[in-house]
């Protein structure tokens, strides 16, 4: 791709920096794994976004006239046959369409003057251990040289609100890397259910590790990188820990298997979830529990639409699960009272503890506040029901076409007091990855099948 999209980007932050402003952006550092062993190297998002550039060692300044810098690991031929081709500042002018670059050997001797007769450095707060002390070195070189007539930048401000604010919205490049990338995931969850059944119909021995292989398998094959996140392969009772990970549990006939995975493709993730009969049929109360978290997905779905609020899926799936709750008998209406009440007391709460979505993008819980921003100073206080802890309220997050959002309710049982035995150890999610549309949202996760009769039939 050109970098007309990066220079883009840019000139758009360079906007919103103020005339006498630089922003300072560093990519992600490697990260030692174990003794001379690195974990896979991950660019910043932020960095990334702005530039393109997916190299270790690499920095990014960017001035308020828009004037950009890069700063990068030179070309060393020696290393570059053990560590692969580096692009090099000579080259990176032309390849990346930054006005400069220099050797990332040089930023301590470089960023002074640049920061120089600046009003206001801009740079991430709070994303890059050690960053501020950096700064505050470079600009110790500068008041140095303040008796010589130089200014010195009096103002620091945090980067990620600009930015933040940009990469909420997504662009027709991001979103068609994101279809993409949902697109693969949703083969691998297939995959994944058919190799389930046909393993138990086979009498093999199938543990969560064999689904996790599979899974791996088919993002690798689709082009992604790597997994946007630790895969959760959860069999049976594992299903009602929210961030189990695969690990060697067995994979038994009559048990559900829940698969929370996605993959990351040139820098955007996907985050799908599906949960499905071991060997592909439903018993009687799992089927019930199941088509209830669907019933609220499609509730959450129905909600999700530009204009709305970002709270909004997640009151209309609360308000599904709250009434299918008490009309299975997960809650006794004697004891929780009718729907508004559940909703009051927050009495659904030991079976459906999490929020039903978040923000995606490049990275799995994207940026982006969920405070509608002209807004913010709206507050009002309520008491948690169950906490008795004072909440702050403001209102949420008006939704925009582009932006990207989950959609993901569940239902998760642990035996206890009063739940029905039928119920106990099922844990259910189901999730999708949605783009905002003026009149409502594109599900771009459904190449996987949702719907119990066509889960079953897959699976056959």
């Amino acid at each position: 791709m050109t970098s007309t999209l990066y220079e883009n980007r840019r000139a758009r932050l360079a906007t919103q920096l103020g005339r006498d402003g630089i922003a300072v952006i560093p990519t992600a550092a490697e990260r030692a794994r174990n003794r001379d062993s690195d974990f896979l190297y991950r660019h910043d998002s932020y960095f990334y976004y702005l530039t393109g550039f997916a190299e270790p060692n690499a920095w990014l300044v960017l001035t308020g006239d828009g004037n950009s810098t890069l700063f990068c690991a030179p070309k060393d031929l020696e290393r570059e046959i053990w560590d692969g081709y580096r692009l090099g500042p000579e080259a990176a002018p032309a390849a990346l369409g930054v006005d400069q670059a220099f050797a990332a050997g040089e930023l301590d001797s470089q960023l002074p003057k640049l920061l120089e007769n600046r009003a206001t450095v801009w740079y991430p707060f709070a994303t890059h251990k050690g960053l501020e002390s950096r700064i505050d070195g470079w600009l110790s070189s500068v008041r140095a040289r303040v008796r010589y007539g130089a200014l010195c930048p009096d103002e620091q401000r945090d980067l990620c609100g600009p930015l933040d604010e940009m990469r909420l919205v997504k662009d027709a490049h991001e979103q068609d890397v994101m279809r993409r990338a949902a697109q693969i995931s949703a083969r691998a969850h297939i995959r994944a259910m058919k190799v389930s059944a046909r393993m138990l119909r086979e009498g093999k021995d199938v543990r969560e590790y064999h689904l996790d292989a599979e899974l791996l398998h088919e993002f690798r094959l689709g082009g992604s990188q790597c997994p946007a996140y630790g895969s959760i392969v959860a069999a049976g009772a594992n299903a009602c820990v929210l961030h189990y990970r695969a690990d060697a549990a067995p994979v038994r006939a009559g048990e559900l298997v829940l698969i929370d995975a996605g993959c990351e493709l040139d820098g955007y993730a996907s985050d799908i979830t599906r949960t499905f009969p071991a060997n592909g049929k439903f018993s009687g109360p799992q089927r019930v529990l199941y088509d209830l978290v669907l019933a609220s997905q499609e509730a959450a779905v129905a909600a999700t639409r530009a204009g709305a609020r970002f709270t909004d899926p997640h009151d209309a799936t609360v308000r599904v699960l709250a009434q299918g709750m008490l009309d299975v008998g997960l809650l006794d209406a004697d004891k929780v009272g009718g729907v508004d009440d559940v909703i009051e007391q927050r009495a659904y709460f030991p079976f459906y503890m999490h929020r039903t979505g978040h923000w995606l993008g490049m990275d799995v819980h994207d940026c982006g506040s969920y405070v509608e921003p002209t807004q913010v100073g709206e507050v009002s206080e309520r008491k948690d029901p169950l906490s008795n802890e004072i909440i702050k309220n403001r209102p949420s997050r008006i939704l925009h076409p582009g932006m990207a959002l989950t959609i993901e309710p569940g239902i998760y049982v642990r035996p206890g007091e009063g739940v029905p035995e039928e119920f106990h150890n099922i844990g259910i999610r189901i999730e999708d990855d949605a783009i905002v549309t003026a009149s409502g949202c594109e599900l771009i996760s459904r190449g996987v099948p949702v719907k119990a009769d066509e889960i079953e039939a897959l699976m056959r």
